[in-house]
């Protein structure tokens, strides 16, 4: 399951924090602050979602995310693999190495990673 940009914007805020009420959120925000309705009804979707739990204190929630960034990325970048470029990771990395006009020390770099990645396979 996805989120949408608003939700992604309030679930990096999220994850920056690790867990946070409602004031420490809106303090996060840049002018103009979204208004607090609007991060309820966010925070609300994302908890159907599974996305973002509460622990009550008193009257107050304290908001967490339940899901990792790296797990969120990973499953986003997996869809977009699957949908865009036939679930092929090869025609993604070739996609990615020539339109994201990459230094050749970026690509030394990249080939690092997948060298180091290989000989742990």
């Amino acid at each position: 399951m996805q989120l949408s940009k608003a939700e992604e914007q309030l679930m990096q805020h999220l994850w920056e924090l690790e867990k946070a009420f409602m004031k420490e959120l809106l303090d996060v925000y840049p002018e103009p602050k979204p208004a607090t309705t609007t991060l309820l009804t966010l925070l609300k979707r994302m908890m159907d979602k599974g996305f973002v739990a509460y622990t009550l204190f008193g009257n107050s929630r304290q908001y967490r995310p339940l899901v990792s960034k790296d797990d969120y990325f990973s499953n986003h970048l997996n869809g977009l693999i699957k949908n865009f470029f036939g679930d092929s990771s090869a025609q993604f990395a070739s996609f990615f190495t020539q339109k994201a006009n990459l230094t050749k020390e970026e690509l030394e770099a990249l080939k690092g990673i997948i060298d180091k990645e290989i000989k742990r396979k």
